[in-house]
């Protein structure tokens, strides 16, 4: 039977309309936070698509010990707020420790658990005991027949759960999209999210930062929804050429409606022919 996952007055599922995760690497400061909020809110809310904001708090992976990491989890979590109370949109961000779990939980609405962390215990059982929904990445280095192995640490405790495909590594400083993964993450019955923006990463590209190939974010999202699946996660930025990271990998905010009327179209079609 096909998982369905509520957040909010919405629904997320591999049968029903795309919903939308979106909004910038790490969370920069509160203007931007509220500009990018209110600019995604707006598009989705003209395509009538459901959407979640994205953003981190910290970026603990980094390849630079030199980088930007983010505004921080005391600053962030009066942002986080903010966006829900104002603008009444739903929150996604990471977490890295069990600790973050108790601490964040009211004030977001789901908990993402970073790819490189897909396999920590302690870390998706804590995040599973806060009962908020659980957003699983799947690791680079995961084969998909193996994410039931995760499954089974966090559903006895939360069945709140979407699994989110990322790219696998291929070689050094490359990854890859294997859209047999969707469809086998899909035998789970949970929804299934497509990150199209870290599937075209290039992990320490650039020596001391990753690079990216944002002009395949469009194919790579076609074909993922054309399987059929419950969501697309992107990262957005308003101006990713000077993003403080993930720049390279980003979809620009002003692609961002034309983009989601295309995908939109194969979204609509493969649901109502049930292909």
């Amino acid at each position: 039977m096909i998982k369905q996952v509520k957040i909010n007055n919405f629904i997320i599922s591999n049968n029903l309309p795309i919903t939308l995760i979106a909004g910038p690497c790490q969370l920069e400061n509160r203007d931007h936070a509220i500009f990018i909020a209110e600019k995604i809110k707006k598009i989705c809310k003209k395509l009538k698509i459901n959407f979640i904001y994205k953003t981190s708090f910290d970026k603990a992976n980094r390849t630079s010990h030199l980088s930007k990491r983010g505004l921080g989890l005391d600053k962030s979590l009066k942002i986080f707020d903010e966006i829900r109370n104002t603008l009444k949109i739903p929150i996604l961000t990471d977490i890295h420790t069990s600790e973050h779990c108790e601490v964040i939980k009211s004030s977001v609405d789901i908990i993402q658990i970073p790819a490189f962390l897909c396999r920590q215990t302690d870390l998706l059982q804590s995040a599973a005991r806060t009962n908020l929904v659980i957003n699983i990445k799947k690791g680079q280095f995961l084969a998909p027949w193996d994410v039931p192995n995760i499954l089974r640490k966090v559903e006895t405790l939360n069945q709140n759960i979407l699994l989110t495909e990322r790219g696998v590594s291929f070689g050094y400083n490359t990854l890859i999209s294997d859209m047999r993964s969707i469809s086998i993450m899909k035998k789970s019955n949970y929804p299934v999210i497509f990150d199209a923006t870290h599937s075209v990463q290039q992990p320490s590209g650039k020596g001391d930062q990753s690079g990216g190939q944002r002009e395949f974010i469009y194919d790579l999202s076609k074909a993922a929804v054309s399987i059929g699946i419950a969501g697309l996660f992107l990262e957005v930025h308003d101006d990713p050429d000077n993003a403080p990271s993930d720049g390279p990998n980003m979809l620009k905010l002003s692609d961002l409606e034309n983009f989601l009327i295309k995908i939109q179209k194969i979204d609509n079609l493969v649901k109502s022919e049930k292909l």
